[in-house]
């Protein structure tokens, strides 16, 4: 594993345990025992996101689609649902309240999405203008198409 990934995999795993912190105040059917639950369960949910969410998403790549994304909420609430059976003190006591757990961090991670992906995964845009532009005038036969 490299370095740089690694890092992006410590910064992915303190947002889930951002969002599964706020989640647990914002929302009554989460919660956990102590902050040792609470870092394992961002860890869970750290691997979870970085090898099971990727395969889960091809197979259900037309729900996906056809939900135009918001699917990928529902496999994200399914996640969340499987480490709070994973993880002794980390509880979840319903489906909505694992998804609206999972709406938390899916919206953190956008927020924090420069500080959790990676430079190749950036676009940078180069324009190289190699010659001045010539103004057309209206007596030129100029057709773009």
């Amino acid at each position: 594993m490299r370095s740089g990934s690694l890092f992006s995999f410590v910064k992915r795993v303190a947002v889930s345990a951002l969002g599964v912190l706020i989640g647990s105040y914002l929302l009554d059917g989460i919660s956990y025992d102590d902050n040792v639950t609470l870092l394992i369960a961002a860890i869970i949910l750290g691997v979870f996101s970085a090898i099971l969410r990727p395969i889960l998403v091809l197979f259900a790549l037309p729900f996906v689609v056809l939900t135009m994304g918001l699917g990928l909420l529902v496999i994200n609430a399914l996640l969340y649902l499987l480490t709070a059976q994973l993880v002794n003190g980390f509880e979840v006591s319903s489906f909505w309240s694992a998804f609206f757990g999972a709406f938390i961090i899916t919206v953190l991670n956008m927020f924090f999405g420069g500080a959790t992906s990676s430079p190749r995964n950036r676009v940078k845009v180069n324009v190289k203008r190699s010659a001045p532009r010539r103004r057309v005038s209206a007596k030129d036969d100029v057709i773009d198409i």
